[in-house]
């Protein structure tokens, strides 16, 4: 590590970045992803005209979203290409997050207070 006038220079710093990020997908795969998503956006829009899948919209449309941001989470954010630990961290509290968001929907939906 050495200095040049007020900034510090490291060893990081010097580096070129594509170093640490050799393993990212290429722009082709982007690309295939974002044409994904858009498909998956336009079904969920042409689920909801679709009479015979009323009963079911809510389910699907909830599947569907969760695709879209397991996907984007994966490539846009870059946790494929992270290590499993820091993977973890991210993946543990949504977890829990969605398990506490079930649970208060079952409670709110069984609780004398909240019944109509």
């Amino acid at each position: 590590m050495s200095t040049h006038g007020h900034a510090v220079d490291t060893d990081a710093q010097r580096r070129p970045a594509r170093e640490a990020h050799d393993s990212h997908a290429s722009v082709a795969t982007y690309v295939r992803v974002a044409l994904i998503l858009t498909a998956v956006t336009a079904l969920e829009v042409g689920v909801i005209y679709i009479r015979f899948l009323t009963p079911i919209v809510v389910p699907l449309l909830l599947v569907m979203a969760a695709a879209k941001f397991v996907l984007v989470v994966m490539f846009f954010m870059h946790l494929r290409y992270d290590p499993r630990p820091l993977a973890g961290v991210f993946v543990g509290p949504l977890i829990m997050a969605t398990l506490l968001a079930l649970v208060v929907i079952v409670l709110v939906g069984t609780l004398p207070a909240f019944q109509r």
